[in-house]
């Protein structure tokens, strides 16, 4: 005889999937935040910003892991804190889409702007900081929606383009940008950003 079964499962209350999602996505920006400040904490109180010499340094091929060392370096707390805000602001943005997006934005922002950098930045600078990366999050943003030519898509870019694009792009030219930016980085990790939301191009087809 087979058994039976006395109490039936209880169902998951509605929206359980989505709380795990949210708790899941505020995970994430908390890991990345706590690794961001931690490394900058350290850097400023036992090392003496020791650290910032293995940002980005343009054509020195002895650095080329500044690439992926960049992001993680900010030259002072006030630097983290600006670039803190962006990240979490549209890094959540992006994470709920999905946080494989949100890596693989972080991924390609971080090896295109850093790359770029190094390509065409001044060789006797280096590039430090995470805006890279938060310009990215913007080039994904931004461009996800035309790409896409999904409705939610489309409203989230035109929000983002409407909030945020003036400063953004601003940052993104030479002669806007001040002396010590780097717009080398930003407008190479918007392009990191804006190749990850082309992939999907192909998809909405």
């Amino acid at each position: 005889m087979a058994p039976r079964t006395l109490f039936a499962p209880t169902p998951p209350p509605a929206g359980a999937g989505a709380g795990r999602e949210l708790l899941a996505v505020v995970r994430t920006m908390a890991l990345v935040t706590a690794v961001l400040w931690g490394v900058e904490l350290v850097d400023q109180y036992a090392l003496h910003s020791a650290l910032d010499q293995f940002g980005v340094r343009p054509l020195n091929v002895e650095h080329l892991g500044g690439i992926v060392a960049a992001p993680l370096l900010h030259g002072g707390l006030e630097h983290l804190a600006s670039n803190t805000v962006g990240i979490l602001i549209l890094g959540t943005m992006v994470a709920m889409w999905s946080r494989r997006e949100f890596w693989l934005v972080t991924l390609a922002a971080t090896i295109v702007g850093g790359l770029g950098t190094w390509l065409i930045g001044n060789p006797a600078s280096t590039h430090i900081g995470a805006s890279g990366v938060l310009f990215g999050f913007f080039g994904y943003l931004l461009l996800r929606g035309v790409f896409e030519r999904k409705i939610g898509a489309i409203l989230v870019s035109l929000a983002v383009g409407w909030v945020f694009g003036s400063n953004m792009l601003h940052g993104m030219l030479p002669e806007q940008a001040g002396a010590m930016i780097s717009w080398e980085m930003h407008l190479f990790g918007f392009l990191g950003g804006v190749l990850m939301a082309w992939r999907w191009r192909r998809r909405s087809r």
